[in-house]
């Protein structure tokens, strides 16, 4: 599969009533890697830890979506406080699914356990969804979550996503949930 060429732009920034999604800063290291250390936020995600090098190789990579494809992931801050809350966007992570999925962005969120039950995820979601919808050509996108995760699936059914099976990844069955971009009327 080839790539269209696209001169890189600007990580948008984004604010919500509550929340910043940005890009990410070397300085988000400390507060990053914390979260996807924490055994209690990759329970559903990763099924376990990353240690602090694999954090960083993660933000240099969500720098990389944004040069190469034209979205990615930001960081999310609380707009009151600056606190690092987590990980949110969109990537085309080549992921050896079984069976295969077509090409779409793949939206995910990841998040401290500390921001858990505040409707930070569909906030942040909603606003970032809608930026895909108007700002991008992608007519749909998707996300995989693994089937105990109840609180994600929620999240995922808030923002849009309908339920359509399910894939394998690295041995693991994964819910496969679609959404369609709204059709705008005229």
């Amino acid at each position: 599969m080839s790539f269209p060429a696209r001169a890189p732009r600007p990580i948008p920034k984004i604010e919500t009533e509550r929340l910043i999604l940005d890009a990410h800063q070397a300085g988000d290291l400390a507060d990053h890697a914390a979260i996807w250390a924490d055994p209690e936020a990759m329970r559903h995600v990763l099924g376990s830890v990353s240690d602090l090098q694999t954090s960083w190789f993660r933000i240099l990579r969500h720098a990389g979506l944004w040069q190469v494809l034209g979205y990615g992931f930001w960081a999310l801050r609380e707009k009151a406080t600056g606190r690092y809350v987590g990980d949110i966007g969109f990537q085309d992570a080549r992921r050896p699914l079984d069976p295969p999925l077509e090409p779409a962005p793949e939206a995910g969120w990841v998040l401290a356990p500390w921001s858990h039950g505040r409707g930070y995820a569909t906030e942040a979601m909603t606003a970032a969804l809608g930026w895909l919808d108007a700002e991008t050509a992608h007519r749909r996108s998707f996300c995989l979550i693994a089937p105990a995760n109840l609180a994600s699936l929620r999240v995922a059914e808030r923002l849009g996503y309908r339920s359509s099976g399910a894939t394998k990844l690295n041995g693991e069955v994964s819910a496969i949930l679609w959404r369609e971009k709204p059709d705008r009327e005229a």
